[in-house]
């Protein structure tokens, strides 16, 4: 294990003598999780008219092949003008492009509902007013999209499946990907360019009403988006095929996802990545994924500072990670900062899992992070275990320092990791306040790196079988 001279100044085993220090820790704990508590109470979860409105009372058809925009987008306003209810989609498997929700509508899938959606790029037009990769433009629309509504949600046990495949959307990553799968099809365009500019753009602060970034820039839409609203429920249904990030509320208050299966694997398949939200429940859902599971942001760059909205008072429980490149993860796209994150009772196990913990930044993207809990995580198997890295991506390479501070690990077991730290703070902006209370690390082939790093905690810890000290 490396520990930077500056580093070690700052860590060091606490003083097991000295019971009102301990005192002292557990009342700050019991008082950081006290306001989760608040945080699940302030979170409003949508309620609504016990009025139905069926899709196929619209002209929708269940035979996976007639286009049944239009009769979600009738159901979907009669639903709004008459003052909320159910836009129900029955069983069956209905074929449709994108879906805009209005306030007060709850899209409900009967448990055999399965809504396949078109794969023809120009059925996602006009441009509407989107953030990709943690930038405002003018894009594709989201497959499932909402801007500056109130009270809506999706619910229901059946399947949205976006159809993103090697045909479809994928190839547009274009590229070896992570060391992985090439994306890449034989004259099919890729979306480097379209990607370069917009976020060129962004930097040279063009207005957001002149990033036109749909067709021929190739970037692809985010599955479910609500853009700007309040009290959005996302529950029990499972998506797949996603062209990109899976679930991305972006600038809302009041988030509730609950009991959603995310098994996507195509390239940038976030699992949920809220993003300058505020008030937010993530709690026992399922993540298979082909990026991050759990991502929170706040925007990328000059155009997070421009907004300057942090991702704050978010809940995560229960949740089960699979494959992924990180489990719970809080960047990169977090310019606008984040705080008060608490993630309990978690499970991640996958071999194909990269990373458990995970926190990337840079000095591009800069960030506030702090005063963010994790209690009671259990990892089967991880390639590493704690990830806190300064040098993602573009590495040192501007003058945005991140201030990362205010972490504490508590009651974590991980069974198996080639690696357990991967910390790596900067020598003038070091990591401050990390604490790691009751861990254990069973089999373990690397103890890994602690870089500049100030005032690390580390109370109850064995890696391998031995006590862990520094």
């Amino acid at each position: 294990m490396a520990i930077t001279a500056g580093a070690a100044a700052g860590c060091a085993l606490p003083d097991q003598n000295q019971p009102g220090a301990a005192r002292a820790a557990d009342d700050a704990h019991h008082q950081a999780w006290e306001m989760a508590s608040t945080i699940r109470k302030q979170t409003i979860v949508p309620v609504f008219p016990d009025k139905s409105f069926p899709i196929t009372d619209f002209g929708a058809v269940a035979d996976g092949k007639t286009d049944a925009s239009d009769a979600f987008a009738k159901a979907i306003a009669a639903c709004h003008n008459a003052g909320g209810g159910k836009v129900i989609v029955p069983a069956g498997r209905f074929l449709t492009g994108p879906i805009h929700l209005k306030s007060n509508v709850n899209l409900h899938l009967h448990d055999d509902a399965h809504i396949l959606f078109i794969t023809d790029p120009k059925a996602y037009l006009p441009p509407v007013l989107t953030r990709w990769e943690g930038v405002e433009l003018m894009g594709y629309s989201p497959l499932i999209y909402a801007h500056g509504e109130k009270n809506i949600a999706v619910t229901g046990k059946g399947k949205l499946d976006g159809q993103g495949d090697r045909q479809t959307w994928w190839p547009w990553k274009g590229g070896r990907w992570q060391g992985g799968t090439d994306w890449s099809v034989d004259g099919v365009p890729t979306q480097d360019d379209g990607r370069d500019k917009l976020f060129a753009d962004a930097e040279n602060g063009v207005p957001v009403e002149q990033r036109i970034y749909a067709e021929g820039a190739y970037l692809r839409p985010p599955f479910f988006q609500p853009y700007s609203c309040e009290n959005v429920l996302i529950e029990d249904v499972t998506i797949t095929g996603a062209p990109f990030w899976l679930i991305n509320p972006v600038l809302c208050q009041s988030v509730t996802v609950r009991r959603v299966t995310c098994a996507s694997l195509g390239p940038n398949s976030d699992g949920c990545d809220p993003e300058s939200c505020k008030n937010v429940i993530i709690e026992d859902c399922f993540f298979d994924t082909g990026d991050d599971c759990i991502a929170i942001k706040s925007g990328r760059n000059a155009d997070g500072r421009r907004l300057n909205v942090p991702a704050e008072n978010i809940v995560i429980s229960g949740c089960k990670m699979r494959t992924g490149h990180g489990g719970v993860v809080i960047g990169s796209e977090i310019s606008g900062g984040a705080r008060n994150i608490f993630v309990e009772n978690c499970e991640f196990n996958s071999p194909k899992l990269l990373r458990g913990i995970r926190f990337k930044t840079n000095s591009i993207r800069g960030g506030l992070i702090e005063n963010i809990y994790y209690r009671n995580i259990e990892i089967g198997e991880v390639q590493n275990a704690l990830v806190i890295d300064f040098h993602y991506e573009e590495g040192d390479a501007g003058k945005f320092d991140p201030i990362v501070r205010n972490i504490e690990i508590r009651d974590l077991i991980c069974h198996k990791a080639k690696r357990v730290f991967q910390v790596r703070g900067f020598e003038r902006a070091p990591i401050k306040n990390l604490r790691l209370i009751n861990a254990t690390f069973e089999s373990v082939e690397e103890v890994g790196d602690l870089e500049h790093v100030d005032n690390f905690e580390a109370k109850n810890v064995t890696i391998a079988g031995k006590p862990f000290s520094v």
